[in-house]
């Protein structure tokens, strides 16, 4: 079966569906990114903080303590179940996109290797390995634009006539 392409010709409906789908699932994914940014600064050092407190930090202007052992796994479990199935399923609607197949497989392979390496490195990050913090920051905004551009391309493409 030939994938490349068949979101084009696809019906009304179901097209209809993925527009939807894909404007809902961006909206969350973006109230994400804006929470991200009020809790830990959207910086290395304040990722760092957001996780491991500021309890020795006299000038901060708001106090932050250490996340417990289940506030940790707690954000890890959720966010790799939940991520990995976002992922999964704009993937699909990617891999029926009309696209080079490299970058196809990038925008359906990278997400994955992000969120291991997103939320892997906060929960290693937590555990003391402190330069996981720009690794985090890195796979981040590597799965944020991601997401952006494989969102873009099937809202592009869902919107073409046959």
């Amino acid at each position: 079966m030939q994938l490349n392409g068949l979101i084009i010709k696809l019906p009304k409906e179901i097209k209809l569906l993925i527009g939807a789908f894909i404007i809902v699932l961006s909206i969350g994914f973006y109230t994400g990114l804006l929470f991200v940014g009020e809790t830990s600064s959207a910086n290395p050092n304040g990722i760092e903080e957001h996780y491991l407190g500021n309890e020795d930090d006299e000038n901060a202007k708001v106090m932050r303590f250490k996340k417990s052992d289940k506030e940790m796994l707690t954000l890890v479990h959720n966010h790799i179940l939940s991520m990995s199935i976002i992922f999964f399923l704009v993937g699909l609607l990617v891999a029926i996109t009309k696209l080079n197949g490299k970058l196809k497989l990038f925008l359906i392979i990278e997400p994955f290797i992000s969120v291991i390496l997103t939320f892997g490195g906060l929960y290693l990050l937590w555990t003391g390995m402190l330069w996981m913090k720009y690794i985090v920051m890195f796979s981040g905004i590597l799965m944020t634009l991601t997401f952006v551009t494989s969102t873009a391309i099937v809202l592009i493409q869902v919107l073409q006539k046959k």
